[in-house]
């Protein structure tokens, strides 16, 4: 993923006055450790003027919905909970379509209270006049450790450390 999407997506959004969070791999690295991440995890704020807003944005950006889905129907709440009931679906996919694609994953249901984590979240400036709000480290750690895969532990483990919440160990 190069830098150039980064700010593609993160100036759309914030052109557009989007309310996001950003979570998963990239939270990972802005707090402090150096992995790889193939995707772009995001938390709006679960307004439907917010949502639909948001995905105006990332198309007008050049990414397409991986599922044929308007804006307006991403909004609908209804929607997005028959998709998780019934298709199991928890994020929705936006994407290029392109060989060094950068694709977004946006939650359907908030992981967490948008409001509470948006006045814990850290501000970072990932390029010249463009800061992004990044999820808080606890609240990273909790999501990571519900998604409970082995790459996600072993960044619980990690930031557990860099933060200096893992207690100390004894010999």
């Amino acid at each position: 993923m190069r830098l150039q999407r980064l700010e593609t997506i993160f100036r759309a959004l914030n052109g557009a006055g989007v309310r996001y969070i950003v979570v998963g791999g990239l939270a990972v690295i802005a707090h402090g450790l150096a992995r790889l991440t193939k995707d772009i995890d995001v938390v709006l704020a679960f307004e439907p003027d917010n949502l639909a807003k948001g995905v105006k944005a990332l198309e007008q950006a050049g990414l397409r919905p991986r599922i044929p889905v308007s804006a307006e129907e991403f909004a609908k709440v209804e929607n997005r909970e028959h998709w998780a009931r019934d298709k199991g679906m928890v994020l929705f996919q936006m994407s290029f379509f392109e060989r060094d694609d950068a694709p977004v994953d946006i939650f359907i249901a908030p992981p967490f209270d948008f409001e509470e984590e948006n006045a814990r979240a850290f501000h970072d400036e990932i390029a010249p006049d463009l800061i992004v709000p990044f999820v808080h480290i606890e609240q990273l750690i909790a999501m990571k450790k519900a998604a409970g895969r082995p790459k996600d532990l072993e960044d619980v483990r990690i930031l557990l450390r860099l933060s200096g919440m893992q207690p100390e160990t004894k010999p």
